[in-house]
């Protein structure tokens, strides 16, 4: 075969072996096309909720492509994504009622800095400034890196990014810090918007923090007539617990995006919900308050139909069940490594386990990564480490019998990685 052409995200070609060839997938499991098993730990990017290829979302995936392909959807409108909305609006938060298309998680966000900057601009009150959190990701679209953390992941695009006002991640004993800093940033009335991710943020290394800090953050935000953006990307469709996890603080953003999980991680597709008040702001017969945005594949029929196969395996299956389960045999097994001088902060929230394996130099960056990474695909395992940390967020379908195998693995890696004690 000659060389591939392909340019891998998040992959440096000039140190990386050569990717192994994913013929079939299907379960917890992708198989290479020389026949090797692999376990899924990571749901291929946190997408697959069910199991890769589930029945019922393929089945509607193959009837929706005998009537439909893409529709344009400024203009015209069709049944997949009429019900689909209905059935988001239905399964969000309250109060989140309408639903914008989109099709990845940067563009969900891309989506909701515009709604907020529109809403306040729109009822005659600018605002410009967007709150972050700390160490967060929200994408890789420009404006995602600018609210997102500043580092190796977006230095080379600095020019290009906007500013934003930053507040700490809220550290365990150290909560309280981040609820002042967050006051006092909003206290002139320039920030349009807070984001966050809430309880768990993904790509800044599975870090995790308490319900109560996100209730409090919206109450304050609420108070200053700051929106609050929830990117629930990651952590919707059950991965930490319940449907959103917005649901375990008690509250309500004021725009919420969705992604990943929302086809059972079958095909592209994302939406940002949003309240009344916001979409209000945007009705007008003044046609320059319109919202803007669009993508060719806004609302792609067969997405849609994927998605409503999804929803409709929450309402007729035990899924909240298995989620639980799940969740009670991550915090079980994650447990043995509780006391061990080689981990440091074995920590779960639903779903998601992460514990930092302790190096000499750690971060995104950290030479054990990669070592991890090939490390875990030779034991037929897709983990893929955030630096030093190693997490496991699999499908709702993986057994306790494979979660021993792949800790056991975990064990067995931080012998060879020699990391401490």
């Amino acid at each position: 075969m000659s060389r591939s052409a392909v340019w891998h995200p998040f992959t440096q070609h000039a140190t990386e072996p050569v990717p192994p060839t994913i013929a079939r997938t299907e379960g917890a499991y992708v198989e290479t096309s020389d026949g090797k098993r692999i376990l899924d730990a990571i749901s291929s990017w946190w997408v697959v909720t069910h199991g890769h290829r589930a029945p019922k979302i393929i089945e509607a995936i193959r009837t929706a492509t005998e009537t439909l392909d893409q529709v344009i959807f400024a203009g015209l409108t069709h049944e997949p994504a009429e019900q689909l909305a209905a059935a988001l609006v239905e399964m969000a938060p309250a109060g989140l009622d309408w639903v914008f298309y989109s099709d990845s998680g940067s563009t969900s966000v891309e989506v909701a800095l515009k709604m907020a900057l529109g809403f306040h601009r729109n009822n005659g009150a600018p605002r410009s400034r967007i709150v972050v959190m700390e160490h967060s990701y929200h994408g890789d679209t420009i404006g995602t890196m600018s609210v997102g953390e500043r580092g190796v992941f977006n230095a080379a695009y600095d020019p290009l990014l906007f500013e934003v006002d930053t507040i700490p991640f809220p550290v365990a004993g150290r909560e309280q810090e981040t609820l002042d800093r967050f006051e006092a940033l909003i206290r002139d009335g320039k920030a349009a918007a807070l984001i966050v991710e809430p309880l768990v943020l993904g790509a800044g290394g599975m870090l995790m923090y308490p319900a109560r800090v996100l209730a409090e953050l919206k109450r304050i935000a609420e108070k200053s007539g700051t929106l609050l953006i929830a990117d629930e990307v990651m952590t919707g469709w059950g991965r930490t617990g319940t449907m959103f996890a917005c649901e375990q603080a008690g509250i309500s953003p004021d725009i919420l995006c969705t992604s990943k999980g929302l086809t059972g991680g079958s095909v592209p597709l994302a939406a940002t919900l949003a309240t009344d008040a916001v979409f209000r702001a945007h009705f007008s017969t003044d046609r320059a308050k319109t919202f803007f945005h669009s993508s060719s594949y806004t609302a792609n029929p067969i997405a849609c139909a994927a998605a409503l196969a999804n929803v409709a395996i929450w309402r007729d299956e035990p899924v909240a069940e298995r989620v639980a389960a799940l969740s009670r045999m991550q915090a079980e097994k994650v447990a043995r490594f509780g006391a061990d001088p080689r981990f440091e902060n074995v920590r779960t929230t639903g779903t998601i386990a992460a514990l930092d394996l302790v190096v000499g130099k750690g971060g995104y960056l950290a030479e054990v990564g990669p070592k991890l990474r090939a490390f875990f695909l030779e034991r037929g395992l897709l983990i893929r480490p955030l630096g030093n940390v190693i997490y496991v967020l699999p499908p709702y379908c993986v057994t306790s019998a494979e979660l021993d195998r792949l800790y056991d693995a975990v064990d067995e890696a931080a012998e060879l990685a020699g990391g401490a004690g």
